[in-house]
C-alpha cells in the first residue's frame, strides 16, 4: 500500500478510469497494476480561477482491503448488567447508550417522541396539516434534531475526542463510504433515519432498552445523589447513574431543573433568521461564475464578520436544500434547514445569526438565569403572531428589502412547505438583532458578490442555533455540580455544538459514568 496526494480537476477525482490514470502517472505505474483506490481525504479548493478537488488515496497493488474502519468496537451483552438511565435518544444519547454497552453497562434509553420510522410519518402529517404535534416534530423524536437537519457531520471540537471513531461508528451502522474522508462530511436526511434505526438495533440486540413516548418529568435525588427518574405516566424508575441528553429545544426540562434549586448558568448563544438563494446563485459565486457541472457539488459558504462587538455568522448552511418548521410549542414559530444525501434541491440556505450575550438581554434579568430562554421564546411568539397567527406558515422578506427597511411586495419562491406569507422583519425582530444583521449582509456581499439580493429570501426565525442555558458540571468527573450521579451531556447541557461534538460528549459522559459505578 502507497499513499499518495493529488490535486485533480473535478472530472478526475469523480470519474474512477481517469482517476486511476493519475494515480498510475503520480507513481509511475501501469494502470493494470493498480488493485485498489482507497480515498484517504478529500477537500475542494475553489480559491483559483478553475476549481481543483485536493484527493488523499492510498493505493493497493494486491489484493483488496477488507476496511477502511479500523476502529475496533466491543458491544457486550448487558442484560443484566447494572442499568444506567439514558435521558434523550438524539446523537448525544444514542453514543452515550452504545458506549455504554462496550464498557459493560445497560443503557435504558428514554424517548419522549417517536421512533424514528413513526416520527416521519408525524412530520407528513405536520406539513399537510399545518399544525404541530409538541412531542414528535422535527426537534423531539428518536435522532433528536440532528436527524433531520442534514446529518452534517463536521466539528471542530476535535480535542474532546476522537472524531474518527464516531464517523467509523455512523459507518458501520449504514452511512455512505464518503463521510470518513471528506472534510466537510454529511449523511442526509434521506439517509439518517436508516442509519439512527440500526443504532437502536444493536443497543437492543445487546441487552439495551429503548423507550419510546416516555417523558421524563422529575430526578430522585437523595442526599445529593441520584437515584432515578419520575415519568410522565406517574412511574419512576432506578439507577444510581443519570445522563441527561435532553438537547436544547426541551425548555420543560431547565424549567424542572430551575423549579427545583437545580444549579443552571446562564451562556452566550445566538439568533437570527434563515437565508435562501437559489442555488444556482450560490454556485455561481463560489465557482467563479461558472457552472457547477455534474463533477461539482452544490456549493456550500461559511461567513463571519464582527458588527458592533458582536458575532454575526451563517450557521448550519445546507446546499441543495430545505427549510423546515423546528416549532416545539403552540404559538411560536421557529425554522431550519435541512438537505438530502444528493443536496438537489434547487435552494440553498443557511441559518444567519447574532451572537447575544447575557448582558445584551437588561429587561429580562427578572428571569436569572432563564433569562436568554425567556428571550428565545419572546421572539418566537413575535414570529408567529407576524404570519397572522397561521399555524406554521413562516414570516419572510427578500433579503435586499430587509437591508432597506421596507416590506416585500412580492416574495420568490421558497423551499418552506408550510409556506411563507410577506412581513417586515425588519420591523418586528428586536433591533439589536436585526440591525446587526442588515450590516453583516452587506459586509458578506463584499465577500461574496450578489449575496446582498431580493432574488434571495430570509425566513424568521431561526432561534434554536445553541442553548441561552449550561447545566453546569465538575470538568473531571462530567457530573453535576450538586448531583452526584448525574451526568448533564450534550448541546442542551450546553456541551457540544453538532452531531459529532454531541456524539463525542455521550461517550465521554458514559465513561464517566462507568468510572462512577466502580
Amino acid at each position: 500500500m502507497q499513499s499518495l496526494q493529488l490535486t485533480l480537476s473535478p472530472e478526475q477525482a469523480h470519474t474512477p478510469e481517469l482517476l486511476k490514470q493519475a494515480v498510475a502517472k503520480a507513481l509511475s505505474l501501469p494502470p493494470t497494476q493498480i488493485s485498489h483506490i482507497r480515498p484517504v481525504r478529500k477537500s475542494i479548493d475553489a480559491r483559483g480561477r478553475f476549481v481543483k478537488i485536493n484527493l488523499a488515496v492510498e493505493v493497493f497493488t494486491g489484493k483488496e482491503p477488507i476496511t477502511s474502519d479500523t476502529i475496533p468496537l466491543h458491544y457486550q451483552d448487558v442484560t443484566n448488567k447494572e442499568e444506567v438511565i439514558v435521558v434523550g435518544a438524539g446523537p448525544a444519547g444514542l453514543f452515550a447508550a452504545l458506549r455504554l454497552i462496550e464498557l459493560g453497562l445497560k443503557p435504558i434509553l428514554l424517548e419522549r417522541g417517536q421512533a424514528v420510522t413513526e416520527r416521519k410519518r408525524d412530520l407528513a402529517q405536520m406539513i399537510r396539516s399545518n399544525t404541530l404535534n409538541p412531542e414528535s416534530n422535527y426537534c423531539f423524536g428518536e435522532g433528536g434534531a440532528g436527524a433531520f437537519s442534514d446529518g452534517k457531520l463536521y466539528t471542530r471540537s476535535k480535542k474532546k475526542g476522537d472524531v474518527q471513531r464516531i464517523l467509523s461508528i455512523f459507518h458501520r451502522h449504514g452511512a455512505q463510504d464518503e463521510i470518513l474522508y471528506e472534510t466537510h462530511p454529511h449523511i442526509g436526511t434521506d439517509r439518517l433515519p436508516q442509519v439512527i434505526k440500526a443504532m437502536r438495533e444493536t443497543i437492543l440486540e445487546h441487552g439495551g432498552e429503548v423507550r419510546f413516548n416516555t417523558k421524563v418529568t422529575g430526578l430522585k435525588v437523595e442526599d445529593s445523589q441520584i437515584t432515578g427518574v419520575e415519568l410522565a405516566d406517574g412511574s419512576s424508575l432506578k439507577s444510581k447513574a443519570v445522563i441527561l441528553a435532553t438537547g436544547h429545544s426541551a425548555r420543560d426540562v431547565y424549567h424542572l431543573l430551575h423549579n427545583n434549586n437545580i444549579a443552571l448558568e446562564a451562556k452566550g448563544f445566538a439568533m437570527g433568521v434563515r437565508v435562501e438563494h437559489p442555488q444556482e446563485l450560490i454556485d455561481s459565486i463560489q465557482y467563479h461564475r461558472r457552472e457547477r457541472g455534474e463533477f461539482l457539488p452544490a456549493a456550500a459558504y461559511n461567513l463571519v464578520e464582527q458588527v458592533d462587538d458582536r458575532g454575526v455568522y451563517s450557521f448550519c448552511m445546507c446546499p441543495g436544500g430545505h427549510i423546515v418548521p423546528a416549532s416545539t410549542g403552540a404559538k411560536e414559530l421557529v425554522v431550519n434547514g435541512m438537505s438530502a444525501s444528493h443536496r438537489n434541491s434547487p435552494f440553498a440556505n443557511s441559518g444567519l445569526v447574532v451572537e447575544i450575550r447575557p448582558e445584551d438581554l437588561g429587561e429580562y434579568q427578572q428571569y436569572g438565569v432563564l433569562a436568554g430562554l425567556h428571550f428565545q421564546q419572546y421572539v418566537e411568539e413575535l414570529a408567529f403572531f407576524n404570519n397572522g397567527s397561521k399555524g406554521l406558515t413562516a414570516p419572510a422578506q427578500r433579503v435586499g428589502d430587509f437591508v432597506k427597511g421596507k416590506l416585500s411586495g412580492s416574495l420568490p419562491d421558497c423551499s418552506y412547505l408550510p409556506g411563507v406569507l410577506s412581513s417586515p422583519l425588519h420591523f418586528w425582530l428586536p433591533q439589536h438583532i436585526s440591525s446587526r444583521l442588515q450590516q453583516g449582509f452587506k459586509k458578506f456581499d463584499r465577500k461574496m458578490h450578489g449575496y446582498l439580493t431580493n432574488e434571495a429570501l430570509i425566513v424568521g426565525v431561526e432561534s434554536r442555533s445553541s442553548s441561552p442555558v449550561r447545566i453546569p458540571r465538575d470538568m473531571e468527573t462530567y457530573q453535576h455540580v450538586q448531583i452526584a450521579g448525574l451526568f448533564p451531556c450534550g448541546e442542551g447541557a450546553g456541551y457540544a455544538g453538532g452531531i459529532t461534538s454531541s456524539a463525542i460528549d455521550g461517550e465521554n459522559c458514559a465513561a464517566a459514568a462507568k468510572r462512577y459505578l466502580e
